[in-house]
């Protein structure tokens, strides 16, 4: 049987991607220094991890993705995550600032109470005297800003956070989607800001905040290709997988979901943003029975 497993090397932090009906044989090889370049301190990301080929009939990637994300769910154990901004996208936007929230969490349903808690924000909105002028907050102007001077139009592609005040303000409502991705939402209208939701299974790595590179694309949620050129985006190991317009099909929250990352996104600076993490933990601690909430300001 034909056998596909992954090493990582802990030096370099690269990924290397092989298939044998050898296993045994084939690491004593990569012990001696097979292949090149992996040769330090060689892990395999987990002894178990080495699944059988003819078990997926989907490219190879996929197919560790899979392996991984298994491993997430049957051990019980919150994946740790490490999350950066790129330094060209911090001289470009200096007052940007992260909040990642991660959390063992259950991607059901949301139960009335939530609903309910959406409800009240939209009418909050809508009964202003100018419901409109949410979309000229700061934190929104702020979003638009960095897009600009990342190179992006910010009428083309809008912060999700502004799209979500949009559909508001238009008398579309919220969309209903489960319980973690409810919750995201609402944070996300309340403060203005945009914030990433990643399925930590799907995550390969340490995850880099930076500018899309040309030629970049990911499918989003729900949505076409998207250019990711000149977009503030998230990107592992494996490539892009979200952005403050839209995340991609490929970390996406479902009801399978275990382990979140959650990733608050200002481009003004870090103040209010604990307070905003510490209101994401509360609602995925009432509505999505979170646990292992952990909060990191990065700035």
């Amino acid at each position: 049987m034909a056998w596909l497993y992954v090493l990582r090397s802990e030096t370099t932090h690269r990924f290397y991607v092989g298939s044998t009906d050898d296993l045994d044989g084939r690491f004593s090889e990569h012990l001696k220094g097979r292949p090149r370049g992996l040769t330090k301190k060689k892990t395999v990301i987990r002894a178990d991890a080495v699944i059988p080929i003819s078990a997926f009939a989907i490219p190879g990637l996929l197919a560790i993705e899979c392996a991984m994300h298994q491993h997430i769910q049957a051990s019980g154990a919150a994946p740790k995550v490490k999350v950066k901004i790129d330094a060209s996208l911090k001289k470009k936007c200096p007052r940007t600032a992260l909040a990642c929230v991660t959390a063992r969490v259950e991607a059901g349903a949301s139960p009335a109470a939530l609903l309910q808690e959406m409800q009240t924000r939209e009418n909050e909105i809508q009964k202003l005297p100018f419901p409109r002028g949410v979309l000229a907050s700061p934190q929104v102007e702020a979003t638009r800003a960095a897009y600009k001077a990342l190179g992006k139009d910010p009428a083309r592609y809008r912060g999700s956070a502004e799209a979500l005040l949009r559909r508001v303000v238009a008398g579309k409502g919220l969309p209903e989607i489960n319980a973690v991705v409810d919750v995201i939402n609402l944070v996300s209208v309340e403060s203005r800001l945009p914030v990433g939701l990643y399925d930590l299974g799907h995550v390969a790595g340490e995850i880099v905040f930076r500018a899309g590179r040309a030629g970049e694309t990911y499918k989003g949620i729900g949505k076409y290709d998207l250019n990711l050129e000149g977009l503030p985006l998230f990107a592992d190991t494996i490539g892009p997988h979200g952005s403050a317009t839209s995340d991609s099909e490929r970390t996406m929250v479902t009801s399978a979901t275990k382990h979140v990352l959650a990733i608050i996104i200002s481009f003004g600076g870090a103040e209010g943003l604990e307070r905003w993490a510490q209101r994401m933990s509360a609602l995925l601690t009432q509505h999505a029975a979170a646990q292992n909430v952990q909060i990191q300001i990065i700035t």
